[in-house]
This record gives structure tokens, sequence and C-alpha cells, in this order.
């Protein structure tokens, strides 16, 4: 089994620790709130201060944290940061939704360093996290993905190579708007239907039997139709990543549908609706 250090307990990273606690792995722990590593110690974890502490000795250092300037605090901070704790053999993985630019200059910053950095992110939500069935979206060297393969599925159903530094996120950014886009376009049509006096239960039910249907759709359909639902994916989330997705499309003309379903979220955002679920905003549709 692998000492491995985990950077981040929010969600899904403490789902992804109490994993590789489960499958046997040493296991040491990071939070920017050192309370949020209380129910991981009660597992088995151990505690670090600060990231370089946490990956000090660790075959594999795994971040799970908010966004870019996240990933760059936790890993490259002249003090605490994870790449000056780092064995020469160790590998370093961010599974953080990240903006291509960022994850491609820690990259670069990982080589000047003689660091091996694979990024990471995932596909799946709290649910996949807790029963250990996330896809992993792996950008970086195939020979570190198969070092690394052994500890992700402690994690996950399915380790995935999308090929160099960059192709992972882009692969994670682009899953994510497709999900945000479904989102929107469902709650539009449930939208529609309540205006018109339709049945919005029957109908949405008669276009779930025909292929335009998606798993995530018939999962989502519920929530949609009752507007509440548990978090999974916050609405704020879900903006900021389209928000990455468009800048790697080079400008919001480039990719107009992913941006118009961002302000969709934005405006949510705006009405309070930032950490509620991403299916929260069918609200701002239903008169």
């Amino acid at each position: 089994m692998s000492h491995i250090a985990v950077l981040g307990l929010g969600a899904m990273g403490r789902r992804m620790a109490a994993n590789l606690l489960k499958a046997g792995h040493q296991v040491v722990v990071w939070n920017r709130t050192a309370k949020a590593a209380e129910p991981m110690l009660a597992l088995g974890a151990t505690q670090a201060a600060t990231p370089k502490d946490a990956a000090a000795g660790a075959d594999f250092v795994l971040a799970m944290v908010r966004d870019d300037a996240a990933s760059a605090t936790v890993w490259l901070d002249a003090e605490t940061g994870a790449f000056a704790g780092l064995r020469p053999d160790a590998i370093a993985m961010d599974s953080s939704t990240l903006s291509v630019d960022w994850i491609k200059k820690l990259g670069a910053e990982a080589a000047n360093r003689g660091v091996t950095l694979l990024e990471t992110p995932v596909s799946g939500s709290l649910p996949q996290a807790d029963a250990a069935q996330l896809i992993f979206l792996v950008g970086g060297s195939a020979d570190a993905c198969k070092k690394a393969e052994p500890v992700l599925l402690a994690m996950g159903s399915t380790v995935n190579h999308t090929g160099d530094i960059g192709t992972g996120a882009l692969t994670k950014l682009a899953t994510n708007a497709l999900l945000g886009i479904q989102v929107t376009a469902i709650a539009e049509l449930i939208g529609m239907l309540h205006r018109n006096g339709a049945d919005a239960q029957k109908i949405m039910g008669i276009i779930a039997g025909t292929a335009v249907w998606s798993p995530y759709a018939q999962r989502a359909i519920g929530a949609l139709l009752s507007g509440e639902a548990p978090l999974m994916f916050p609405v704020e989330l879900i903006e900021k990543d389209f928000g990455y997705a468009l800048k790697a499309a080079g400008s919001p003309d480039a990719a107009p549908t992913i941006a118009a379903a961002r302000s969709v979220f934005q405006r949510g955002m705006n009405e309070g609706l930032g950490d509620a679920n991403l299916t929260s905003v069918v609200k701002l549709f239903r008169t």
C-alpha cells in the first residue's frame, strides 16, 4: 500500500480520502481549515500543518481544491507549497477542475523542478465519490498514469488517459459544459411547458422515451421538475467551470451556446442561488 497525501477536504476531497483509507493506504491530510480533517482522523488519517509537510515522504500527493488560485497556493507557495516537500520519485496529482492555461503552467513549473505531475480531474459527483465510482480524466505521462492507476482505482471505477497535460482539463471542462447546457435547456423547456398550461411531468416523461434523452437527464429530471434537490454541484462552481471553458474556447463568439448557458448560472447567482444545486436554475423559468 502507498503513502498518500490528500490536500483539500471539501465535499469531494474528504470522500476520496476516506476511500483511500478504506483501501488500506496510509493517508495524511491537509485542509485550509484544520477542523475539517477531524472525520478523516477518526478513520485513521494523520494531519499535517501545511501542504509541504503533508507531501514529505508521500508516494503520491493528491490535491482537490476549488480553483486555479487555490491550486497555485497548495502547490507553489514559497513557504508551505507541496512541491517543496515532494521527494524526487513521488507523483503529484491535481483532481481539481482547473483552467487549461493554469494546469499547463503548473505542469511547466513541475517539470522545471523535476516533479512528475498528473492532472486527474474527475467526472462524477458526491454519490460516485462515496461509492468509489469516479471516472478519472488523466493528463500527463502515460507511464506516470500507469503507476498512479491503482491509487486512482481506490477512488474510482475508470482511469482514462486523455493525453498530455491540459487534455484532462479540456475533457473535464467539456464534460461540465455539456452537463450545464443540458440543465439550462431542460429548465427552459419546463418553463415553456408551464407557461403554456401543459403537464410538464407527463411531456418530459414522453421525451425521456426518445433517443435525445441522456442518462444525466434521467437522473436530474425529478429535481428539475420539483425545483428541489440536495446539494451535489453548486451553481457557483459550474459557473466557474463555464468561465474556464470559455477561456479555452477563445471567446464567447467561439462558443455561443456555452456562453449563453453560463449567463443562466450567472443570473442564478445574482438571484441568490449560488450555493444551491445547479438544477435550482429551473426556478428562473417557472412563473
